[in-house]
């Protein structure tokens, strides 16, 4: 039965999260200035070559979901070292926060980045809420007041700052801005960052989905007209879902309408991004369908298992349910059997893994995913239904 099968699940991957992962990424590679390790070999040994900004943030989201769902580690001193490591050292005069510091707090690349800004709003909603402290919820509302000052764009959404190709725009970074401002609104019930989720869910709706097939654009002209070559057609599993899942909270505050983006943006990467054969979504695909990189990364396994379990607890159908179970059974795949509180970042064409160092920005989607999957309840007959 399915119903036995989801509790089974939640029961190993609560397990992990809390007796495996957690415990050890707490301890290992933490710096005396208050950094989380960025990668780690193997065999567990830190590199401390660069430590980015939105990597800690992560970890201060990830850590905060774990002490919620039971880990007894020193979290909250943990997170709270690590916030103030960022509000002091890693914020520039201007406002925006750099881009990486050094293993010992100092700044190693100080341009400014959309992406790492969306996800220092989100640590600090977390942080927020672990730590009852509604000071970073002031510090998230100066952060959008740079955002909104500074990198404001005419035709919607903000620019993207100094890291990127300013002659492009993307929608991921956005994409992160509603996931930070939906956490701040979940957090805080400012209404400011309940606005400013609507104004990116709206910006979704009216320029990043390609109106022919459902699916989300990833490049775009400075007027998010998509680009006229290759790119313009680019279209990743991953971020369906993972708009997917955004736009089945949002649905709360945005109406049935999210749900109707929802489902077109889950139909197209179940149908066009799925690899059967492996048990996992793939990386890119084109609008008409065709693969355009068939590796799979880890990330969008947990994309997948999110969506899966947001439209099962509104659906009810068995065939969600199942969608969730496949998508953790492909997630697993990924974990180091020599040592499972690491894992692989991308598989292969031939189910094989590149051997790399471990991304600790990947325990942030993981950690997601199961904190998604434990807020499932699970019951006999809910399986039954179709």
């Amino acid at each position: 039965m399915i119903a036995h099968e989801l509790e089974e699940i939640q029961v190993n991957a609560r397990d992990w999260l809390i007796n495996i992962a957690a415990p050890f990424w707490g301890r290992t590679g933490r710096t005396t200035s208050g950094l989380y390790a960025e990668r780690l070999s193997r065999t567990g040994e830190p590199n401390t070559e660069y430590y980015r900004v939105f990597v800690q943030a992560r970890q201060v989201y990830a850590f905060s979901a774990a002490h919620r769902l039971g880990f007894s580690g020193p979290t909250v001193d943990q997170v709270q070292q690590t916030v103030n490591r960022l509000l002091n050292s890693a914020r520039r005069t201007d406002g925006f926060f750099v881009h990486k510091l050094s293993q010992e707090g100092d700044v190693f690349d100080g341009r400014a980045d959309l992406y790492d800004q969306a996800f220092v709003l989100f640590g600090l909603a977390a942080s927020g809420n672990l730590l009852e402290k509604s000071s970073l919820f002031d510090e998230a509302e100066r952060l959008l007041d740079v955002l909104e000052a500074r990198w404001s764009h005419s035709d919607g959404g903000f620019s993207e700052g100094e890291l990127v190709d300013s002659s492009l725009r993307r929608q991921n970074p956005h994409m992160h801005l509603l996931e930070a401002f939906s956490a701040l609104y979940q957090f805080s019930g400012r209404q400011r960052f309940g606005d400013a989720a609507a104004s990116i869910a709206e910006l979704c709706r009216t320029r990043f989905i390609d109106d022919d097939t459902g699916a989300l654009l990833e490049y775009f002209e400075q007027d998010w007209r998509p680009l006229g070559d290759v790119r313009g057609r680019i279209v990743e599993p991953g971020h369906c879902l993972e708009w997917a899942w955004l736009f089945e909270k949002f649905a709360v505050i945005g109406g049935a309408e999210a749900l109707t983006i929802s489902d077109a943006l889950t139909a197209f990467a179940r149908s066009k991004g799925i690899d059967d054969e492996r048990g996992v979504a793939i990386n890119e695909v084109l609008t008409n369908g065709d693969i355009h990189d068939e590796r799979a990364r880890l990330w969008p396994q947990t994309e997948r298992m999110k969506a899966a379990v947001s439209r099962y607890v509104r659906t009810n159908a068995a065939d969600e349910g199942r969608e969730i179970i496949d998508a953790y059974r492909g997630l697993e795949k990924y974990l180091l059997t020599t040592c499972p509180a690491l894992w692989h970042d991308k598989m292969l064409k031939d189910g094989t893994f590149l051997e790399e160092l471990v991304p600790a920005s990947s325990f942030y989607h993981i950690s997601c995913a199961i904190n998604e999957l434990l807020s499932l309840e699970v019951r006999a007959d809910r399986s039954q239904r179709g």
